[in-house]
């Protein structure tokens, strides 16, 4: 603890009247994001717009937001900048219980206003953070997780450093020896592994666990070397980036056979679809039109959040896909890193918003 400890333990814990027995877990660094506006505003102003985030935090929220039990698990340093953040996750019904608290400080990351989430324009400073400087034999899986039937992360955790990644592994460990559900975001990051590890020295050893694999065509490639047939959507019809989503999926499922459901997202430039195999089914969202995007964070959280909503209620493939797509374009024109849409909201862009190919 810290010398002015803020007793995070008891006091950021929001009592939740609902039965988190089956809750969905989700592990991942929690990150302040900020966002300046540049050409200068940001210092004449002196202020710049934060939002709380990180990609299994975005899929949290939206989870919680559509009445999933959600616990959140993160390292957070015992400060009041901490206790904040807690109640208002606990706020959004988000159970924060199994935070842990130590180190000394939060990640950041800065994204001006209106870039690109992989653009140049991402700023990372998240070195020596709390969640950075956790090691394995620091938390309690055991405890954790024994009342939990899903567990999420995503690739960005793994690609922090090598104490974490070896973190991520006795995680799922734990939760495979209790038969949990193991889904993970095979989101990659150009400017993280730098550590002295490709993704392919990592990923296999921490994908061989999980029973939910979504991601694209291309994260596929360069996070488990399975390479794809065509090379970039540009100029590809619907039709060929659905077989080559096929083909990738059919040797993903040869060389991790205990996944059951795989999710890639197709994002082109005014249209957005995803592919969905579950079992021996296979199903293709209507493509979506893009409209007025506001920030292009958080939308693929979105989408992995959409399809855990649909296999925990066991919904029908066609459903589950068409609603995590729908989820995704619905974020795209939302401000900050999660979403705050309705259930009824993405059932209704379902109806509106697809392109007249699909009608």
């Amino acid at each position: 603890m810290n010398e002015n400890t803020f007793n995070i333990d008891e006091s950021s814990k929001v009592a939740q009247e609902r039965d988190l027995e089956g809750a969905v877990f989700c592990f991942g660094e929690l990150m302040l994001r900020l966002s300046p506006e540049l050409g200068g505003k940001w210092i004449h102003d002196q202020t710049i717009t934060t939002h709380i985030g990180g990609a299994e935090l975005n899929v949290a929220t939206a989870l919680a937001n559509w009445k999933v039990p959600v616990k959140y698990c993160t390292a957070l340093p015992d400060n009041y900048l901490s206790k904040e953040i807690c109640e208002e996750l606990g706020r959004k019904s988000i159970d924060t219980s199994s935070i842990h608290f130590s180190g000394n400080r939060i990640g950041v990351y800065y994204l001006p206003k209106g870039a690109e989430l992989k653009s140049a324009g991402v700023i990372y400073d998240r070195a020596y953070s709390s969640f950075g400087e956790l090691k394995v034999g620091m938390i309690n899986w055991n405890d954790l997780l024994k009342d939990s039937s899903w567990f999420h992360f995503s690739a960005i955790t793994p690609a922090l450093n090598e104490n974490i990644a070896e973190v991520c592994s006795e995680a799922l460990e734990v939760a495979s020896a209790k038969k949990m559900t193991i889904s993970v975001d095979l989101n990659f990051r150009a400017k993280l592994w730098k550590y002295g590890k490709q993704p392919a020295d990592i990923m296999p050893g921490l994908v061989k666990y999980c029973n939910v694999i979504m991601g694209n065509l291309w994260a596929v490639e360069s996070l488990l070397g399975i390479g794809s047939s065509i090379k970039e959507s540009e100029g590809k019809s619907k039709e060929e980036l659905v077989e080559a989503a096929g083909k990738s999926m059919l040797q993903l499922h040869r060389q991790y056979p205990k996944a059951e459901a795989f999710a890639y997202t197709f994002r082109l430039d005014k249209e957005y679809f995803g592919v969905l195999q579950h079992g021996p089914e296979m199903a293709v969202s209507k493509t979506l039109e893009i409209k007025n995007v506001v920030d292009k964070a958080g939308s693929g959280d979105c989408f992995m959040g959409g399809l855990i909503y649909g296999l925990t209620n066991n919904h029908k493939a066609d459903d589950i896909i068409n609603f995590a797509a729908s989820a995704a374009v619905g974020k795209l024109g939302e401000e900050g890193d999660s979403t705050k849409q309705t259930i009824e909201q993405v059932k209704q862009r379902m109806k509106l918003d697809s392109v007249t190919e699909d009608d």
